[in-house]
C-alpha cells in the first residue's frame, strides 16, 4: 500500500469513529464528538465531529431567549433522533422568537448538514457565527462542515478558533476532528500533533486513540501503536474497526496467542463485517 494511499485509508477510518464514537461520547455538545459507530464503532455520517448542544443562559434571560432557549432544545432533541423536518419547524421557530440567537442558526446548519443541503447549511452556520463570532461549538462544527464538503484546509482555522477561548470544556473535539482533517489533506505530522494534544487533555479519548495507533502502526513504531490500541481495547466495546487494529498490531508485534484471541472475537462478534472478510482473505496491509 502506498503512503497516500494508507493516509487516505487513515482519515476514512477516523472519520467512521469520529461518527461512532461521537454518539458513544456524546461529543454533542448537547450533554454533550461524534459515536465510533453507534455502538462505539463505525460509520460516519454527517453529523460527526460536531457539537449539539444549546449553550446555558445567563441569569438575566429575556422571555423571548428563553421561548427560542426552549425551542432550540427540542430542536437539537429531534435532530439526534434523526426527525429532520420536526427538528427543522422546532428551529425555525426559535429563530422567530429571537433572530438573535447565534446557537440556533448553529443548529440548523446541522440539520441542513444532515439532510445535504449544504447551500443552506453554509448560510445559517455563518449566520451564527456573524452573531457570535467567538463561540467555540459554532466554529467547531463550521469547521467539520467545511471539511466533510471538501474545504479541509479552511476548516482548520475554524477549529483554531473553537481552541482560542481557555473556558473551552471540550477542546479534544476540535482537536481531534483537525486531526482528522490534516489526514485528509495528506499531512500526517499535523495530524499527528493535533490528535496527541487531543490525547493530552482528554485521555480517555478514542478518537485520538484510534488514529494514533493506526499512524504509529503504519510508522513501525509498533509498542507506541500498542499503547493506545490497548487502551481502546480496553475501555471501549470492541467495534470491527478496533479489534481489526488491533489484532495487526498484535501481529507485527509477534504475539500470536493475542492475535489469535482478536482473530476469534472478530470472527464471532462481527462475522459479516468488511474486517472479518479482510482477516479471512488474509489481507493484513502490511
Amino acid at each position: 500500500m502506498t503512503g497516500s494511499a494508507a493516509n487516505g485509508r487513515a482519515a476514512v477510518v477516523g472519520l467512521r469513529w469520529c461518527a461512532a464514537l461521537l454518539a458513544t461520547l456524546v461529543c454533542l455538545g448537547l450533554t454533550a464528538c461524534t459515536g465510533l459507530d453507534e455502538r462505539a464503532g463505525a460509520g460516519a455520517d454527517a453529523r460527526d465531529g460536531v457539537d449539539r448542544s444549546p449553550l446555558p443562559e445567563s441569569n438575566e434571560e429575556s422571555d423571548a431567549r428563553r421561548r427560542a432557549r426552549i425551542r432550540l432544545e427540542l430542536g437539537a432533541s429531534y435532530y439526534q433522533q434523526g426527525n429532520f423536518k420536526v427538528a427543522l419547524d422546532e428551529l425555525r421557530q426559535a429563530v422567530s422568537a429571537d433572530p438573535d440567537y447565534a446557537p440556533a442558526y448553529g443548529m440548523i446548519g446541522l440539520v441542513y448538514m444532515a439532510i445535504g443541503e449544504n447551500a443552506r447549511a453554509d448560510e445559517n452556520f455563518l449566520r451564527g457565527l456573524r452573531l457570535a463570532p467567538a463561540d467555540s461549538d459554532l466554529n467547531n462544527n463550521y469547521g467539520w462542515f467545511l471539511c466533510q464538503t471538501g474545504k479541509a484546509r479552511e476548516s482548520l482555522d475554524y477549529f483554531a478558533r473553537a481552541l482560542r477561548n481557555p473556558l473551552y470544556t471540550t477542546p479534544a473535539r476540535p482537536l481531534h476532528n483537525a486531526g482528522i482533517c490534516a489526514l485528509r489533506l495528506g499531512d500526517t505530522a499535523a495530524a499527528e500533533s493535533y490528535f496527541l494534544r487531543s490525547f493530552q487533555v482528554d485521555p480517555s479519548n478514542p478518537v485520538a486513540m484510534f488514529n494514533l495507533a493506526e499512524l504509529f502502526l503504519k510508522r513501525g513504531d509498533v509498542e507506541r501503536a500498542r499503547f493506545y490500541s490497548q487502551r481502546l481495547v480496553a475501555n471501549f466495546d470492541p467495534s470491527p474497526e478496533i479489534l481489526w487494529l488491533a489484532l495487526r498490531i498484535e501481529r507485527k508485534a509477534g504475539n500470536r496467542d493475542v492475535q489469535a484471541s482478536l482473530e476469534s472475537q472478530l470472527r464471532r462478534r462481527f462475522p459479516a463485517s468488511g474486517e472479518a472478510a479482510k482477516l479471512a482473505k488474509g489481507e493484513f496491509e502490511d
